[in-house]
């Protein structure tokens, strides 16, 4: 597919297996919920977009997040390190996204933010396959991580569904594989590889919901001589399909509706994450959480991002069941005006 959006002005929808090649926004038929067209600044103010590449190891937790939000730039990065308890964390916020760049394509180009001697980067490539990010900060922290999804060969999630009553999300998924790179930081120097860090991938755009919530689980690991992989979702990308799924040893298996369980006031305490299929059997207990909170008016977030360890099952159907000891992951709450 070429692009996301067709010659009548409305979009593939479904469940894909490559991504398109342009996320083209620009040709949307958009419309009010009344039903009449809008125009060229309503299709900017209300595109969103953002990347995020996460890192997972027993000695280094990592997230990188960049969001094109029309009217600011945002982009955060920290770093956990579970032996010890300390975190490095960053926020970035650019009026109007002065100082950023993003590409439409979920498989090539560049999306960065730049604010001062501090820069986000995360890069795509189409014809290695490879998500590369590098992070440099003004006190002297950097993270070079890649992965690729053609050795071993990886089948990552793309789908795209409708959302309320005028919009759409493309979201492309992809975790459960090893990285490469290195960080350095004042936790210290961490060669990833040597590490056996893994990764997980996220690359999503469209009209999302003015006013949403959701809740995320991501895991990556090794379960016994399976490489494992978990997302899981809910509240928005439900609508005819779902995001839901997980990998073993980068085969994609798809999953139906989650229900996340927790307490919202106390969001490290444990949660419980279940799939209506029976599928997906998770314990979270949660070791330290990234959160940002704002308020703006027009824009709002409530945003919290916790890294932890999972323990359960994930039962293939006509497999052996996988046994899930301890792995570590990310759940998700967040609250979003936009």
């Amino acid at each position: 597919m070429d692009q996301l959006i067709q010659a009548n002005g409305q979009p593939h929808y479904g469940i894909f297996k490559a991504a398109p090649k342009q996320i083209n926004y620009r040709d949307f038929d958009f419309r009010s919920p009344m039903g009449n067209p809008l125009g060229a600044l309503a299709k900017w103010r209300r595109f969103h977009q953002f990347q995020y590449f996460g890192l997972i190891s027993d000695q280094l937790i990592g997230g990188c997040a960049l969001a094109n939000l029309s009217l600011a730039g945002i982009g955060f990065v920290y770093l956990f390190h579970p032996a010890s308890g300390r975190m490095i964390e960053r926020q970035f916020k650019l009026p109007l996204g002065f100082g950023s760049q993003f590409s439409q394509n979920p498989d090539d180009g560049i999306c960065e933010l730049r604010q001062g001697r501090n820069l986000l980067r995360l890069e795509n490539c189409a014809v290695s396959k490879q998500k590369h990010l590098l992070v440099e900060l003004d006190d002297g922290t950097r993270i070079e991580a890649s992965f690729s999804e053609a050795e071993p060969a990886f089948q990552p999630m793309h789908l795209c569904t409708p959302t309320a009553v005028n919009g759409w999300v493309y979201a492309q998924k992809v975790a459960g594989v090893r990285c490469s790179g290195s960080v350095q930081s004042a936790l210290g120097d961490f060669d990833l590889q040597a590490i056996e860090a893994f990764a997980h991938h996220d690359w999503s755009a469209g009209y999302m919901r003015p006013e949403t919530h959701w809740n995320w689980a991501c895991l990556s690991g090794q379960a016994g001589a399976q490489r494992v992989g978990l997302n899981l979702s809910c509240g928005v990308n439900e609508t005819s399909f779902t995001e839901n799924c997980y990998w073993l040893d980068g085969e994609l298996i798809k999953v139906d509706t989650a229900r996340f369980e927790f307490d919202q006031d106390q969001p490290l305490k444990p949660w419980t994450i279940n799939s209506a299929d029976g599928q997906v059997e998770l314990h979270f207990v949660a070791h330290g959480l990234h959160e940002e909170r704002m308020n703006l008016g027009i824009m709002a977030s409530n945003f919290k991002q916790i890294f932890g360890r999972f323990t359960g099952v994930l039962r293939p159907l006509g497999r052996p069941a996988v046994q899930i000891d301890n792995l570590w992951g990310f759940v998700e709450d967040q609250y979003v005006k936009w």
